[in-house]
């Protein structure tokens, strides 16, 4: 089953026995609100279809720092990552580091 969800990449890996699968964002649009619906609508749709396809496999949703701050550090993102579950990296896109992984 193919499934084409928008994202910017979709990127899969293991490590020792966990595997995942990374989804990273970019939030450029008009409205923040609109982006994070847009992006909690394709990781809740994409993960219901990995829990078929691939149910060893983990799905995370990369952003990038900023993202992070301005969205999922406020009342509305902590509520969100909370009721849906979502497994978040957050990244430096300009050191291309991995700052935190929230399970």
């Amino acid at each position: 089953m193919y499934v084409d969800l928008g994202a910017e990449r979709i990127l899969t890996a293991e490590k020792n026995t966990q595997k995942i699968a990374v989804e990273l964002k970019n939030f450029g649009g008009v409205s923040e609100v609109n982006d994070i619906e847009n992006t909690i609508g394709q990781y809740v749709v994409y993960r219901s279809v990995m829990v078929r396809t691939e149910p060893d496999r983990n799905l995370y949703l990369a952003v990038h720092k900023e993202i992070f701050t301005d969205i999922f550090e406020e009342p509305l993102g902590r509520i969100l990552l909370e009721d849906y579950h979502i497994l978040l990296i957050v990244f430096d896109f300009q050191t291309e580091e991995i700052i935190k992984w929230i399970p």
